[in-house]
């Protein structure tokens, strides 16, 4: 099944809106935490909606359990957290939510991870796709656009 991930800094909004037009992306999934006060204006929740659609056809899924608490998101971005640290807890936090029994498979196919990290490399996005390759049945083939 493949998927793709994304992060809205460093790209403006044609860039943005090319890739997923071009990758046919069928669903975004935001998976960050808060989707409404972003700097930049074309990835606030209701904006990013309409532009998907319009532009590219795309449907829009907040999905907040495939994000990290506010706890453990703060104490990364204070510096209070190493990201190792970081990428334990949120491993954990998954697995207590047991996102992979609970995630819609259906809604996985052609689907794009959103969060506002340029590369995935330090983003919990890449860590999501890890997660449900090791622990579900999905076999994830993943492309991250950047």
């Amino acid at each position: 099944m493949k998927i793709y991930t994304i992060g809205f800094t460093k790209k403006n909004a044609e860039t943005f809106f090319n890739f997923i037009r071009d990758s046919k992306i069928i669903t975004l999934l935001d998976v960050r935490l808060n989707n409404v006060s972003q700097l930049a204006g074309f990835a606030k929740r209701d904006d990013l909606k309409f532009f998907l659609k319009e532009l590219c056809g795309t449907d829009y899924l907040h999905t907040p359990e495939l994000a990290p608490t506010k706890e453990i998101l703060n104490a990364y971005k204070k510096g209070d957290m190493s990201w190792e640290a970081y990428e334990d807890n949120f491993l954990n936090l998954m697995s207590k939510r047991q996102v992979e029994k609970n995630i819609n498979s259906t809604v996985l196919e052609n689907s794009c991870l959103l969060c506002s990290e340029h590369e995935p490399h330090l983003c919990h996005r890449r860590l999501v796709v890890e997660y449900l390759n090791e622990y579900s049945d999905l076999n994830l083939s993943v492309k991250h656009l950047y």
